[in-house]
């Protein structure tokens, strides 16, 4: 196990390189830069342009330099920490981003344990009562769930809320609590306005890990050994918890690896749909606008969230399955 561990923290780097190569030259593949949208923009609002402003403001940005130059200066800065300077908001990437980043866990957190909460016990019961009355209604709440877009869900709840409650929803706080520093108050207003949300992007989350609860815990019903533990007399409560439920849960760990980056990221259409103050809409905002530092370094933070949740999956389900052998070999 530990030497499996060090060869898959060694396959990381290259990786990760490839990775950012990948990242920084899709970012640099549409025409023009930032420098040259922003330009466009001031010309189709009717104001004038300073060209020599233009000019300093390539220069001092590096966006006349060699795109390798650029490359290398943006990766070094990256490893030691400076994640650059975003164009579109005059600040530090890091300040940019810091200030949405524990919002955007905080919906994604929630949005998590309700999805856990929720899908594991139905999951368990509709594998457990398959083909009654349960299952069927359940399933079809399910598909209703897979079925509904996440952004016009939550279309429908803003409207239905301001229609039967009169409450406008929208953003994850009272607008006198935005760029405020935290306070009980603010703590408070951001619950309310997090419980919507967390339901909307639940949702098909949701309605995803039913199925697929259902569906491998089935897989492992039927096998020989449950046969044999029931046939033993075993408790039911403990021939389902003890190896079909555990084995089931494969899919479950795997998903780490998508797990993590997603706290990060969060849901970018619905955030645009509710105007949620999360990482989401900065990431469309930045990519739409150029921002190469911002996106780029955003996009990379989500790489490496990637493939350190990738190690953590392969490493916790050599802990939960014997049957895999993180080895490589079998086994005597």
């Amino acid at each position: 196990m530990f030497r499996y561990i060090i060869t898959r923290i060694g396959a990381m780097i290259p990786t990760l390189l490839l990775a950012s190569i990948v990242i920084f030259t899709i970012i640099q593949l549409p025409p023009g830069d930032y420098v040259e949208t922003y330009i466009g923009e001031l010309i189709a609002s009717g104001e004038s342009v300073d060209l020599e402003r233009a000019q300093y403001l390539r220069e001092e940005y590096g966006l006349d330099k060699p795109m390798i130059q650029r490359y290398l200066l943006w990766i070094g800065n990256f490893v030691t920490g400076d994640f650059g300077y975003s164009f579109e908001y005059q600040r530090p990437v890091s300040e940019v981003v810091g200030n949405r980043l524990w919002l955007t866990i905080m919906v994604s957190m929630a949005t998590i344990i309700l999805t856990w909460v929720i899908a594991f016990p139905i999951g368990i019961y509709s594998a457990t009562h398959q083909y009654s009355w349960g299952d069927y209604g359940l399933t079809f709440f399910g598909l209703l769930g897979l079925a509904t877009p996440n952004f016009l869900l939550a279309l429908v709840m803003m409207y239905l809320l301001h229609a039967f409650f009169g409450i406008t929803l929208g953003g994850l706080m009272a607008a006198e609590y935005i760029d405020q520093p935290m306070s009980w108050g603010k703590f408070k207003s951001v619950l309310e306005h997090l419980i919507v949300p967390t339901i909307v992007i639940g949702t098909a989350g949701t309605a995803a890990m039913i199925r697929r609860i259902r569906a491998n815990l089935l897989d492992e019903l039927q096998k020989q050994y449950v046969v044999t533990a029931r046939a033993k007399g075993v408790p039911p409560f403990k021939a389902l918890v003890k190896y079909p439920l555990r084995m089931s849960l494969n899919f479950f760990v795997a998903d780490i690896g998508s797990l993590l980056p997603s706290i990060i990221s969060g849901a970018e259409i619905v955030a645009i749909v509710m105007s949620l103050q999360t990482t989401g809409p900065l990431l469309i905002a930045a990519l739409q606008s150029q921002d190469m530092y911002l996106a780029g370094s955003f996009l990379m933070f989500l790489a490496t969230l990637t493939v350190i949740g990738v190690l953590v999956s392969d490493i916790a389900l050599g802990f939960l399955d014997p049957r895999i052998r993180l080895s490589g070999g079998a086994e005597r």
